[in-house]
């Protein structure tokens, strides 16, 4: 798993909670479904099954992969519309390209992330290079869906390419796990991911045995996902794992602990944490949209076979 790392933690700046913070409890274990997007490459959907009061400001999330592609299976997406929300897809293995009518675009790998505002409406395609279609190979990332409130559902579209090297590196108390911060603050340390809605979004690799205990917003959500290996989830130790996600309760702190003893594919658990400001706003989802009303869809239906959300470049024809 080659998304960025620190040869040694300990050199980190060390992450502690508040002894006297409420420590937040797990009220639901979920496993997610596995599918098919795009062209028909693997995903897991994380948050099948979860009421979306417990995911607000996050609408999905799903696991790409982990697939070892041979040659020429390789496969992404077509050009396809979007409005209203964010996505924000992180790489951990493989390489993705990205293009959008809006002039946004790059190629993301081993620890890169793109984050896409849509806001009032662009035109996108994530493809894998012609050399990963070649050759085949290793892919695994994240595709995650942020809401945006109301009143940024028509905002500009913006494009970030944020590279692995540029987040945010921390570690826990005793050095046990490397902390990544992608977006959002953590203990005073900021991400450099700039988003609308205020999240945080975390990839942990914490080693066997290891415990973390973060500080959380009491005021965000809490949710963690296992992307590899297995572990358990708050004071109580739940059990979870790849595949899995959890819902935490309301609380001042977050605590994830790594079983003894991980699958030989992966030497630690890793792990996706993510809590965010719930927006509490009449939500209205069908497919590439994401507004407030019926009525809203339906302009954005509208306003993308009119041609007002962009037009395809002329060199990608």
């Amino acid at each position: 798993m080659p998304a960025i790392t620190a040869d040694n933690p300990l050199v980190l700046p060390r992450v502690t909670a508040p002894a006297d913070a409420r420590p937040r409890r797990v009220l639901h274990v979920a496993t997610a479904p596995s599918g098919f997007e795009g062209e028909g490459f693997p995903v897991r959907r994380a948050f099948a099954g979860i009421d979306y009061r417990y995911l607000d400001p996050f609408i999905m999330m799903d696991q790409m992969g982990e697939v070892d592609y041979e040659a020429g299976e390789p496969k992404g997406t077509p050009w396809h519309p979007h409005r209203g929300f964010e996505t924000v897809t992180y790489i951990i293995d493989g390489t993705f390209i990205h293009r959008d009518s809006h002039g946004g675009g790059g190629t993301i790998a081993d620890g890169d992330t793109q984050w896409m505002t849509a806001g009032s409406g662009l035109l996108h395609i994530e493809t894998p290079p012609e050399e990963l279609v070649v050759s085949g190979g290793l892919f695994h990332g994240l595709q995650l869906w942020v809401n945006l409130p109301a009143r940024d559902k028509m905002t500009d579209p913006r494009y970030q390419d944020i590279r692995g090297g540029s987040v945010r590196l921390l570690t826990s108390g005793d050095g046990g796990a490397l902390l990544r911060v992608i977006a959002g603050e953590l203990d005073g340390h900021e991400g450099p991911g700039v988003t609308h809605t205020p999240i945080t979004m975390i990839h942990a690799s914490v080693s066997p045995g290891a415990e973390i205990t973060l500080p959380w917003r009491p005021d965000f959500n809490a949710l963690a996902y296992g992307l590899a290996g297995q572990g358990f989830a708050g004071a109580e130790r739940r059990p979870f794992g790849m595949g899995q996600s959890v819902v935490f309760g309301d609380g001042g702190t977050l605590t994830v602990r790594a079983a003894e003893e991980q699958d030989s594919r992966s030497a630690n658990f890793e792990v996706v944490l993510l809590g965010g400001l719930p927006i509490r706003e009449p939500m209205a989802h069908y497919g590439p949209f994401v507004m407030n009303s019926h009525a809203e869809l339906v302009q954005a239906f509208d306003d993308f076979k009119a041609g007002r959300l962009g037009a395809i470049p002329a060199d990608a024809h």
